[in-house]
């Protein structure tokens, strides 16, 4: 099952729960693994601003799904039922870090690389041993710990849905503090994504330190 999920380019939508559960965490308790960690990105498309990844454990317990029971997506979320559910994760969670690497990374080592040395290092602030990594369409090639890529793993695993939370959570604090040095741009409304009014302050005002210069369309300025 989880080998062809790593091979797998898409998923059928119908074979999406209507919200992410404890059905793969399930699956690795039962054979006696106590630590799984949900690891999700947030911030790889935007045009400034780090990327962030988050790492969270959750206890095996039989209240978990229903303290966490409006935990989605990030994505899908708005930004108060974020911030709501973010301090309900970090209260429920038996662990939980982030970690990131900042725009300079991104724009000498790519993307990927950004974002995968984001979430090694919000795993190694985890402060137990890991059994096992869910995580969403993501190989950590340089991390020994057995792990399952999940496509649209946010939406399936309350693991993933609730690290989702906590990076996109941690990084539109850093946009919105950004902001304030910088409040020609917008941050603190686009958190840094390449929106119409965020392309033209690009185009009017130059590029920031904290734009990801790689990026078009930044590159061509």
């Amino acid at each position: 099952m989880h080998a062809s999920e790593t091979m797998a380019k898409r998923i059928d939508p119908s074979l999406l729960p209507a919200f992410p559960t404890l059905a793969f965490e399930q699956q690795f308790w039962a054979q006696g693994l106590s630590a799984i960690a949900g690891i999700d990105e947030a911030g790889r498309g935007a045009l400034a601003g780090p990327v962030y990844a988050a790492a969270v454990v959750l206890p095996n317990d039989s209240t978990t799904a229903a303290a966490l029971s409006g935990v989605r997506d990030s994505k899908e979320m708005t930004a108060k039922q974020r911030s709501i559910w973010a301090g309900e994760i970090r209260q429920v969670a038996s662990h939980w870090s982030v970690g990131s690497a900042s725009s300079a990374y991104i724009d000498s080592y790519g993307i990927m690389p950004a974002t995968r040395l984001a979430s090694m290092r919000a795993l190694k602030a985890l402060s137990l041993e890991v059994d096992h990594l869910l995580i969403d369409a993501l190989k950590l090639f340089e991390c020994a710990i057995p792990q399952t890529m999940l496509i649209k793993g946010d939406m399936r695993s309350l693991s993933i849905a609730a690290a989702s939370v906590l990076a996109k959570v941690e990084r539109d604090a850093e946009l919105q503090s950004l902001d304030k040095h910088f409040p020609d741009y917008g941050f603190a409304q686009h958190k840094g994504y390449g929106t119409l009014a965020h392309r033209k302050a690009i185009t009017k005002k130059g590029p920031i330190s904290a734009h990801r210069l790689s990026f078009a369309p930044m590159r061509y300025l």
